[in-house]
C-alpha cells in the first residue's frame, strides 16, 4: 500500500503495548503508518480509557534482573529504542527490584509520542476488513472487536482459541491501615515499596474459607479455559487449602524483625505516581463486587479498605498461531498480514511490546528486501518468535521463560547458567543488529 506521496504505507491495527511500539518503530525508519484504533469510540469489556498502550490488568512489568526472562527481554528491546521501555521508565513507581508504571503517566507518554510523529497518522475507527494484499500488522490484542475477529477467521479459516483473563482489585491508599499493615519489599530486596498485610493462622483460615464459598460472577461453559498466568486467586484457593500460601499470600521473606513471622501476607503495590492507589498482588478474581468487599475487607489492614475499582473477568482471544504464523509474525498464508502482542499467542506486557517490536523489525526488512530475517533463537525476542510459530498440540500463550531458549551446549555451573544465557542472548543480538545494521532507533 502506499499514500498520496507513493510511499509505502503499513497498517496497524490496535493502538495497545504490541501496536504502538510497531508504529514508533516503523515510524522511525520512515515508513508511513496508518495506525487504527477503535476506543473510544468503541470500547472492550476490560478497558478503562480511550488511551494508547492501556494496561489493563496490572501496573507491573515485573523484573529488571538481567538474568531473569523478562529483565533480559526489557534489555533487547531497550537496544532497539522501545518506546514502551522509554515510556515505562519515565512513569515508573517503587516497586523494589520490579518495574511498575503509573498507567496514566505512561499511556500519555506514549500516545504523545505517537500522536506528534510525523509518519504516524491516527485514525480513531473500527478495523473491520482485512486485504491480504496490503501491509497489516493486527496487534488488536486478545478483545479484538466481533467483527474483525471474523475478518481474521473467514481469511484463514481457523477457529480462535479462548481464554479468560482477571483483573487485581485496587485500592484507596488513604484506606489502608498502616498500623497494621507494613511497608516492605521481599527479602529486603530494593526499597521497600510493597504494603504488607500480615495474616496469623487463624485469620488465614477464616479468609481462605470465606474465598472458597463466596458467590462468583456466572459464566458460561467455554469460559472455564482459565490462563494459567492469571489464575483467579479463588480458583487457586480451590486447588488446596495452602495453595495461596506458595502463591499471592506467600510469606517468605516479609517478616518483621522483633515479630512473629506471620502465617499469610497480602501485598499491594503502588499504583500510580502520587501513591493514592495500590493494587493487591496477585488477587485476579471474578467474586462478585459485594463479596469481593466482604473477602478484601477481612485482611488485616484492609478492614476499612475503599476499593476504587473491582476485579473483573474479561475474554481473551488468540490465535492458534504455530498453524498461521511463522518466526517473523508473519502468516504462511498471506506474507503480508503481520499478528502482534496477545492475539499472536505471547502473554504479559512486555512480551506483547517485544512482539509489536519484532514484527515492526520483520515488516521493515520485508520493505526493504522481500524477505524477512528471523532474530536468533538464542534471544529471547527471537525464542518467544519461535515458540509461537513451532507446532504444539496443546498451545497456549507464553510468558518470556528461560526455558525457551536453547541449551548452552557446553558444561557450566548451575548457579551461573542464567548469566550465560544472557549473555549469549547479547552477543547474538549485536551480532544480529550488525548485519542488518540496524539498533537504538532515535525519534524522527
Amino acid at each position: 500500500m502506499y499514500n498520496r506521496n507513493g510511499d509505502i504505507m503499513v497498517k496497524i491495527i490496535g493502538a495497545g503495548l504490541a501496536g504502538s511500539e510497531a508504529a514508533y518503530y516503523l515510524a522511525n525508519q520512515h515508513i508511513q503508518v496508518k495506525l487504527y484504533e477503535m476506543r473510544p469510540k468503541k470500547m472492550t469489556p476490560a478497558h478503562q480509557t480511550g488511551h494508547f498502550a492501556e494496561l489493563v490488568c496490572s501496573n507491573s512489568l515485573r523484573s529488571n534482573d538481567m538474568h531473569n526472562a523478562v529483565g533480559l527481554l526489557k534489555r533487547e528491546m531497550e537496544s532497539f529504542g522501545s518506546l514502551i521501555m522509554e515510556a515505562a521508565h519515565h512513569a515508573s513507581v517503587p516497586a523494589g527490584s520490579s518495574l511498575a508504571v503509573d498507567r496514566l503517566l505512561f499511556s500519555s507518554y506514549i500516545e504523545d509520542k505517537i500522536k506528534h510523529h510525523p509518519n504516524i497518522e491516527v485514525i480513531y475507527d473500527e478495523f473491520t476488513e482485512i486485504n491480504p494484499d496490503e501491509l497489516t500488522l493486527i496487534a488488536a490484542g486478545p478483545l479484538a472487536s466481533k467483527s474483525l475477529s471474523q475478518s481474521i477467521s473467514t481469511l484463514f479459516h481457523q477457529e480462535h482459541l479462548h481464554f479468560f483473563d482477571a483483573i487485581a482489585p485496587i485500592i484507596e491508599a488513604s484506606s489502608i491501615n498502616m498500623e497494621i499493615a507494613y511497608l516492605k519489599s521481599r527479602y529486603d530486596k530494593g526499597e521497600a515499596a510493597y504494603i504488607n498485610c500480615p495474616m496469623t493462622k487463624e485469620e488465614y483460615d477464616a479468609f481462605y474459607e470465606a474465598v472458597i464459598t463466596a458467590k462468583r460472577v456466572e459464566i458460561k461453559d467455554f469460559e472455564h479455559n482459565v490462563f494459567e498466568g492469571c489464575m483467579p486467586f479463588e480458583v487457586m484457593a480451590e486447588r488446596g487449602k495452602e495453595t495461596l500460601l506458595f502463591g499471592p499470600m506467600k510469606p517468605v521473606g516479609l517478616e518483621i524483625e522483633g515479630k512473629p513471622r506471620p502465617y499469610a501476607v497480602v501485598q499491594l503495590r503502588q499504583d500510580d505516581a502520587a501513591q493514592t492507589m495500590y493494587n493487591i498482588v496477585g488477587f485476579q478474581t471474578h467474586l462478585t463486587w459485594d463479596e469481593q468487599k466482604k473477602v478484601i475487607q477481612m485482611i488485616p489492614g484492609l478492614e476499612h479498605a475503599n476499593i476504587l475499582r473491582y476485579g473483573v473477568m474479561h475474554r481473551n482471544t488468540y490465535l492458534e498461531s504455530p498453524k498461521l504464523l511463522n518466526a517473523s509474525y508473519q502468516t504462511i498464508s498471506h506474507p503480508k498480514i503481520f499478528f502482534a502482542g496477545q492475539i499472536s499467542g505471547v502473554e504479559g506486557y512486555v512480551e506483547s511490546a517485544a512482539s509489536g517490536l519484532n514484527a515492526a523489525i520483520q515488516i521493515s526488512e520485508y520493505i526493504k528486501n522481500d524477505a524477512t530475517k528471523p532474530l536468533p533463537r538464542e534471544t529471547m525476542m527471537g525464542a518467544m518468535a519461535h515458540y509461537i510459530s513451532t507446532p504444539n498440540k496443546s498451545f497456549v500463550p507464553m510468558n518470556a521463560n528461560l526455558g525457551l531458549l536453547p541449551e548452552l551446549g557446553y558444561k557450566h555451573k548451575k548457579k551461573s547458567r542464567k548469566e550465560f544465557y544472557a549473555l549469549r542472548a547479547l552477543e547474538a543480538l549485536k551480532a544480529y543488529q550488525e548485519d542488518l545494521k540496524i539498533g537504538r532507533q532515535e525519534s524522527v
